[in-house]
């Protein structure tokens, strides 16, 4: 071969791209948007049949309720261990089948082992998929760019600073839109499980096992069958050497740290369920003001996550973090201090509103911004027992959170000088994460590229 001919086919090669291995960003989108309609369209509604259909008593329902939230939350680290070792679309398609067979098992249901036993399955499914899902967006967030942003000719594998910091950005933003369509999930669900309600609760549970049948199908048919690689991040650097293995979250000192105080977020989240309730029957608004309040939530999250989030990534995490839990903070202050009075009379919903606001504009804050630095932590190891272990303190927070909050709350169902008291340990908590939880942010953490719009939509 003449030496001109050689030359012509050496750009050839050097310019042929890998084959993309992550699935598309709008998949996982669209995941985590269907996952959502399927559960509140039958989760939310579990308490009501339990009650009006089976005639269980408060303390059956809140076991049941309780035992689904710590099997969920609590199995997630071992549900990212599987993701990690099996490849997280094994482990979604097995939630899937798992969280049908709860549903099945639900409908089947008349008495209380039955009802437990179902609710603990579902929990169990969920643990196997949201690891999973979490994972898959961290690596189509950070492999993505880099395809994106390396030269096609390059065979350099350092990365530039202004590379890293795109592939950061991109990371901060899917999370943020994953949780815009977690957030239609949540209006989207129970809209859909009130109209089966009135064909019966066995018809939601159906629908629901449908629901999780035609995803399975989706992820078997349309998710790399590889097992997924794990990605880079900036603590990727000479001087950083962490230590390997499956667990190798569980030695490391500063996530565990992390993740003890990112933990008050899910406990803050689970007294919607659990606090709000009471808040609306001591104002005389109403457990039926309940689905307006859920509804205005969600709306608010749907419309301020995407501009919250890139305010944040301008920020960086030393300031978003804090600044979330001290917004949760001071919608729990705000509530207990007008828990001692009477409501307004004109506007009864007024202080649950106040609390669902800060609530919110905390959750948007640090969600998206610690989901990131997961991956900072995980310094190119899988990350599926990151999320996982993350997720497991959320709901060994929630367990003993609400186990201490239990009596408080029997004095909070009326105005009195004791009714503070659920909200005020609340808000003490939320100002002690806002105030430590820096110290244990990652020394490179996830910083964002200023100006830049989101990709994904």
């Amino acid at each position: 071969m003449r030496p001109t001919a050689a030359r012509q086919l050496r750009p050839r090669l050097t310019r042929r791209r890998p084959v993309r291995l992550e699935p598309a960003p709008q998949l996982l989108l669209a995941s985590q948007l269907i996952f959502n309609i399927g559960f509140y369209a039958v989760v939310p509604f579990l308490a009501v049949a339990m009650r009006n259909d089976f005639g269980l008593g408060a303390m059956a329902i809140g076991i049941v309720l309780g035992a689904r939230t710590f099997a969920q939350q609590g199995m997630f680290l071992f549900g990212g261990a599987l993701a990690d070792r099996w490849g997280a679309r094994q482990s979604m398609i097995t939630g899937c089948l798992v969280r049908i067979a709860g549903f099945l098992l639900l409908a089947w249901a008349t008495d209380f082992p039955l009802f437990l036993i179902g609710a603990v399955i579902t929990g169990i499914g969920g643990a196997l998929f949201s690891p999973a899902l979490q994972s898959l967006v961290g690596s189509a967030a950070q492999n993505g760019n880099s395809e994106k942003d390396r030269p096609a000719d390059s065979t350099v594998h350092d990365e530039s600073a202004h590379s890293r910091s795109e592939r950061q950005h991109n990371v901060s933003t899917l999370f943020a839109l994953a949780v815009v369509c977690g957030e239609v999930g949540v209006v989207v669900g129970p809209l859909l499980g009130s109209l089966l309600l009135h064909t019966g609760f066995d018809t939601s549970l159906m629908a629901g096992a449908a629901v999780f049948a035609v995803m399975a199908l989706v992820f078997w048919l349309f998710l790399p069958k590889t097992h997924p690689q794990a990605t880079k991040t900036s603590a990727d650097l000479p001087d950083h050497s962490p230590t390997s293995g499956l667990w190798s979250c569980l030695r490391e000192k500063r996530f565990i740290g992390f993740a003890a105080f990112f933990s008050i977020n899910l406990l803050a989240a689970n007294q919607l369920y659990f606090g709000l309730p009471v808040e609306l029957e001591r104002s005389g608004a109403g457990v039926q003001a309940l689905a307006i309040v859920f509804a205005y939530a969600s709306v608010l999250t749907i419309t301020l996550q995407w501009p919250m989030a890139r305010l944040m990534r301008k920020a960086g995490p030393k300031v978003a973090l804090p600044l979330g839990f001290t917004l949760q903070s001071l919608g729990f202050a705000s509530l207990a201090a007008m828990a001692i009075v009477p409501p307004p009379s004109e506007l009864p919903i007024l202080p649950a509103i106040l609390l669902v606001t800060g609530l919110a504009l905390g959750n948007m804050c640090v969600v998206p911004m610690a989901m990131g630095l997961v991956l900072e932590f995980a310094a190119g190891r899988p990350t599926g027992a990151y999320y996982g272990l993350l997720a497991s303190a959320g709901g060994l927070a929630v367990v003993m959170g609400n186990a201490a909050l239990a009596p408080l709350y029997e004095l909070a169902y009326t105005p009195s000088v004791t009714a503070f008291a659920p909200w005020l340990l609340l808000s003490l908590l939320g100002a002690t994460t806002a105030t430590f939880i820096r110290r244990f942010i990652p020394k490179a953490p996830v910083r964002a590229a200023a100006g830049r719009e989101f990709q994904t939509a």
